[in-house]
């Protein structure tokens, strides 16, 4: 049986010339096409260069918050201030502190939002920190009742600010809703009132996108929200004494008190060979404040309870508060500056332990 022949391809070239003219035409029309809605693009994008100001900000918006009633208004972080470091920092120190604070409690917050809004949390925090008793319901499971334990905590707490200038920038409401700043603003101020022996990032500021619905549209727009400023400022809330005073308003009869301050201080150091130029980083680590309760109250403070030489900042932290509770077994009150204070340098400080110092033991030789 014989193979069938094998057929050969047939060449139409004039059928390929006519497809290739076809393909030609369609990638003109296409290229055409796609340069006319590149320089449409453009057009489009330039005029939203130009109106941008004008037009509420672009940003993804959760669900939940498109159900605002006519013009509602609600507040949330944008996304990038979240990945701030400092921010970070921010709520982690908060957390931190929290979880030591209520550590006899056995709660351990995570989340601030998520572990707050119903004030269960914020109850045992106030109550260990003020200690004090509030009259609540120990468990609330309703919207109600969760609220209602807000409210007495709230009051509570502006009961204590309140004299000291704070604006309040929380409500029952903002906290109950999970508003993270809100409750941010809440932390940071009970954390100055209650010296709180934590360091907290200053300068923390995050851009807040604030939805509101305007004639049946949603509106957006940034601001930018302060959660802290200095220490100092902070702390300046609670407390304004005659260093304030001569801070602002005297700085020229500084040097006197400094000058007063180091020839006492001298006066007991230089019994051990030792002599202090510089008050603000001369005591910063502690060793000096040990060693000069030592002297004052005529006792040896043993080197195991302290860093003769340290070199890390809980170190030199761990130095002033054991020099501040000396001070306190000495009879007097406990300091109004914070040791993390002393430490940073912060001349108001220093000057306001060695002043308290001074005032008690001036005549000692």
């Amino acid at each position: 049986m014989s193979a069938a022949p094998v057929r050969s391809p047939t060449l139409r070239p004039h059928r390929m010339k006519k497809e290739e003219s076809f393909l030609g035409k369609l990638g003109g029309t296409l290229a055409r096409k796609k340069k006319a809605k590149e320089v449409s693009d453009l057009q489009e994008e330039g005029k939203n260069a130009i109106n941008a100001p004008m037009n509420p900000s672009a940003v993804d918006i959760h669900p939940e918050d498109t159900l605002l009633e006519e013009n509602e208004e609600r507040t949330m972080i944008d996304p990038n201030s979240k990945e701030d470091p400092k921010f970070k920092e921010l709520i982690k120190v908060l957390i931190d502190w929290i979880n030591d604070v209520l550590v006899e409690e056995r709660i351990i917050v995570k989340q601030l939002e998520e572990d707050l809004y119903d004030g269960q949390v914020l109850q045992k925090l106030l109550e260990k920190l003020a200690d004090r008793k509030l009259n609540v319901a120990e468990v609330t499971q309703s919207e109600i009742g969760q609220k209602q334990k807000l409210q007495t905590v709230l009051e509570a707490v502006h009961d204590l600010l309140r004299p000291h200038g704070w604006t309040i920038k929380w409500s029952v409401d903002s906290i109950h809703g999970k508003n993270l700043i809100s409750i941010l603003h809440l932390l940071v101020a009970l954390a100055m009132h209650f010296r709180a022996p934590i360091r907290l990032p200053e300068h923390v500021s995050v851009q807040v996108v604030v939805v509101r619905k305007r004639e049946g549209l949603l509106q957006t727009t940034h601001v930018s929200e302060e959660l802290t400023t200095t220490t100092e400022m902070m702390m300046g809330r609670f407390e304004r004494d005659a260093f304030d005073t001569l801070f602002d308003h005297a700085p020229d009869k500084l040097s006197v008190v400094k000058k007063s301050l180091i020839t006492f201080v001298n006066k007991h150091l230089n019994k051990l060979n030792l002599e202090v130029t510089e008050l603000e980083s001369q005591f910063a680590d502690g060793v000096y404040l040990v060693l000069l309760m030592g002297l004052l109250e005529d006792y040896f403070v043993p080197l195991h309870n302290f860093y003769l030489t340290p070199e890390s900042f809980d170190q030199k932290v761990h130095n002033v508060s054991f020099a501040f509770e000396l001070m306190q077994d000495g009879g007097l009150k406990k300091p109004k500056a914070r040791p993390e204070d002393v430490v940073n340098l912060d001349l108001k400080s220093t000057l306001r332990v060695l002043y308290n110092l001074f005032t008690k033991y001036k005549n000692v030789e």
